[in-house]
């Protein structure tokens, strides 16, 4: 056992390329990515500020390099679609600071914190060198968390264009004022039969029907449009994942990630009418972006975004996970308390994690798309660590 525990650390650190904090320490990384048309960067937490850094600063290399039209987040579609704006210059917001002050909903650090800050600033500036919108970056989040902002969202923009068809969408949404503002609050009592269902479904189609009305003005009122739909589609899902929640884990979850993947879908086909083909950056955690096939998760039931990616667009896409063996980490000890920066154990003697601190280098890269024998050497299953907010 020890002589192939051996063997397979002399392979690792033949395969294994070292991050030395230089310029070049992803060039193997961007030659790996090719062509590729979605490259999806994970992260085993959702706060150490090492992964954010250095997804950051691939990301950067990634648009520069690579042309990048827009940076999809593990985050909610108003939320987001506001650093958008302000990243394409669309809106009033003075600094990065300010444009993520809409992420007020708990956990609040995985996007209120100095690296998105500077990387926002950073994609600002890239984009204020171009004044064709096409070459501009764009900014999106794709989870389905935001069902009061997202209800909102749908009412502003149609007391805007349309005040009589935003009272009729006043009167359908109304439905959830009989849960308060606490969706789990609605999931709980939807066990019972209560539902808003029907409602959601025919607002989306109702705005549906009216698009050709709302769009016919040019790109932004067509901008504006596609960003009052997707917020339609999410209350929808929303309400569904909400009504799901208590019915198991598998069911919310797959949900939840075929939704990211529907907004993934309709921003290729929205952003493709701008830029002829797109290219994308996605940030999330590990266990989104992993292909779920490969992992317990398929033993239960469950997918991913990255295995819906992967499934649809096969060699388009590249999936990029982040890990560590021991550091910090910030989150909260309970859902919606204060957050603090915990340490986190060091890894455990059966995982990918206490093999690769064994490798030698303090930092590396891991090739497993070019390197046959690396990948034999890892086929063995073992834990991986990941941790939430």
């Amino acid at each position: 056992m020890a002589a192939l525990l051996d063997s397979t650390h002399e392979i690792l650190r033949g395969s294994a390329h070292e991050l030395r904090g230089v310029i070049a320490d992803y060039d193997p990384l961007l030659d790996m990515i090719g062509a590729a048309r979605f490259v999806l960067l994970g992260e085993a937490s959702h706060g150490t500020h090492e992964f954010y850094r250095e997804r950051a600063q691939i990301t950067k290399r990634l648009i520069k390099e690579k042309k990048i039209t827009a940076v999809a987040v593990e985050a909610d579609w108003p939320d987001a679609y506001r650093v958008n704006r302000f990243v394409r210059g669309m809106d009033k917001d003075g600094d990065a600071e300010e444009a993520l002050a809409g992420f007020k909903r708990f956990p609040t650090w995985m996007w209120r914190n100095a690296d998105v800050v500077d990387f926002v600033g950073w994609l600002r500036e890239y984009n204020d060198h171009f004044k064709d919108d096409a070459q501009k970056v764009g900014f999106y989040g794709l989870d389905l968390y935001s069902l009061n902002a997202s209800i909102e969202a749908v009412l502003n923009y149609l007391r805007k264009i349309d005040p009589e068809e935003a009272r009729r969408a006043r009167s359908r949404y109304s439905c959830f004022e009989n849960f308060g503002q606490d969706p789990q609050g609605y999931g709980y009592a939807a066990r019972s039969g209560q539902s808003c269902e029907e409602e959601v479904i025919r607002q989306l189609i109702e705005l549906r029907r009216r698009a050709i009305h709302y769009r016919d003005d040019g790109k932004p009122a067509s901008d504006e449009y596609f960003f009052a739909e997707q917020n339609a589609r999410l209350v929808k899902n929303a309400e569904e994942y909400y009504r799901l929640m208590y019915h198991g884990r598998a069911s919310s979850w797959n949900l939840r990630d075929r939704h990211m993947m529907e907004t993934l879908e309709a921003l290729d086909r929205h952003l493709s009418q701008v830029h002829g083909a797109t290219r994308m950056v996605v940030w999330e955690h590990n266990s989104h972006l992993g292909d779920a096939r490969a992992t317990q998760m398929r033993e239960i039931g469950e997918l991913n975004l990255g295995q819906l990616v992967r499934e649809k667009y096969g060699e388009e896409s590249v999936l990029v996970g982040f890990t560590t063996y021991a550091g910090t980490v910030t989150a909260a000890s309970e859902w919606d308390l204060p957050a603090e920066r915990k340490r986190i154990n060091e890894a455990l003697p059966e995982s990918y994690e206490y093999l690769f601190h064994d490798v030698g280098y303090p930092r590396f890269f891991l090739n497993l798309r070019d390197h046959a024998e690396t990948k034999n050497v890892l086929r063995e299953p073992r834990l991986e660590r990941a941790i939430g907010v």
